[in-house]
């Protein structure tokens, strides 16, 4: 194994851990503000103003975003290559909408087997700039119970979905696996959005795929956001604890660093790195930091099992 590919493997797990952090942090603010998506804005609006910041002031950052454009006009780029920020939008949203009400272990593990699944896709297809991938019996097999892991931390999770006042009230009034299928989608679109913001990071480095994910995303919110505060009117109250504003500041850390790993050591080998840190880390908050669903059983054998899964996926790619 090469030292790029081991610095690789440790950034991946580094990755994973900043993604529930963000995922705790928003989840509470969505609580606060009793909007999860007003906190996914917050979240992105924040990150983006960081990155234009360090653009104004950065020569070098700046060339890299001319080269994004360069290739976009000579057709190295795709203009749907740019969207990757579609995707974190959408799972910066999940994180407020439903942390709050299910837990950071039970997000993560729907997550997790979303992106496992997606990732081979991704991978097969080559949309990663690492190339394709062959779909192995192991990968699907280490999918495949993650996916098990995913029923278990739904049925770990019975009843309505109530107890968090960001969830919309049409989520409320259904059952609770709905909360735990909405992350499951974000991971299916977080493999892809990984691999497009490589795609942008080859040609203009990882902060100007990090500038233009964020942009996208952010400008994505605000229109649904500006749907809903049609409808609601404005947050009666922010809260004041600065901790609850620094998810945008880890999104862009870790999206970053994701765009520059994924050309080191490709989707499926950053996105099982990534659960590894992302499971471990969530099932500390839930312990140390818990929120009103709590750790139960079944997500427990959940989370046992998601690692069983990336387990299995990753003697395939080794």
């Amino acid at each position: 194994m090469t030292g790029r590919r081991q610095v690789g493997l440790v950034f991946g797990f580094c990755i994973g851990a900043g993604v529930a952090v963000q995922g705790r942090i928003n989840g509470a603010l969505g609580a606060r503000l009793q909007d999860g998506i007003a906190a996914a804005c917050i979240s992105f609006g924040l990150g983006l103003v960081l990155l234009i910041v360090a653009f104004v002031f950065s020569r070098h950052l700046r060339g890299g975003l001319a080269r994004v454009r360069v290739a976009l006009e000579s057709g190295e780029l795709r203009s749907w290559q740019l969207l990757g920020g579609l995707c974190g939008a959408f799972f910066v949203a999940c994180q407020g909408l439903t942390i709050a009400a299910i837990g950071v272990t039970a997000f993560t593990v729907a997550v997790v087997a979303g992106q496992l699944v997606s990732s081979l896709v991704v991978d097969r297809l080559g949309v990663a700039p690492s190339g394709r991938t062959p779909v192995t019996t192991l990968r699907l097999g280490g999918s495949a119970l993650a996916m098990v892991a995913v029923v278990l931390a739904a049925a770990g999770r019975s009843g309505t979905a109530v107890g968090s006042s960001a969830v919309p009230q049409w989520l409320r009034d259904g059952p609770v696996a709905l909360l735990v299928v909405l992350p499951a989608l974000s991971g299916i679109g977080l493999a892809w959005q990984q691999a497009v913001n490589g795609r942008v990071g080859t040609v203009g480095g990882p902060f100007a795929a990090t500038l233009v994910n964020f942009g996208i995303g952010t400008a994505a919110l605000l229109a649904i956001e500006a749907l809903i505060l049609a409808r609601t009117g404005w947050p009666t109250e922010f809260p004041s604890e600065p901790w609850l504003y620094v998810g945008g500041v880890i999104g862009v850390a870790f999206i970053a660093l994701a765009a520059l790993t994924v050309r080191w050591i490709g989707v499926l080998l950053l996105g099982l790195t990534s659960v590894a840190g992302q499971l471990l880390a969530s099932v500390l908050l839930d312990i140390a930091i818990p929120t009103g669903a709590g750790l139960s059983v079944m997500l427990v054998i959940g989370c046992a099992l998601t690692f069983a899964a990336v387990v299995v996926a990753a003697r395939s790619r080794s």
